[in-house]
């Protein structure tokens, strides 16, 4: 009827690893885009606000 002794201090530190491993997952997730991807993603929208910018119509300028 006994169960395992768990040293607590040991098993918080593994939780508190795991947890921690988690978030940097999340993290990996959410940041973690080369440099390439980065570049890329900046010429795309660039490119793309040319072209918005260059359908413009200007209106009557009041002089």
């Amino acid at each position: 009827m006994t169960g395992d002794i768990v040293n607590l201090r040991q098993f918080r530190k593994q939780k508190a690893r795991v947890e921690k491993e988690k978030v940097a997952d999340a993290n990996r997730l959410q940041f973690g885009r080369t440099k390439a991807e980065k570049t890329l993603t900046r010429t795309l929208n660039d490119k793309a606000e040319r072209a918005l910018d260059q359908g413009k119509l200007d209106g009557p300028k009041d002089s």
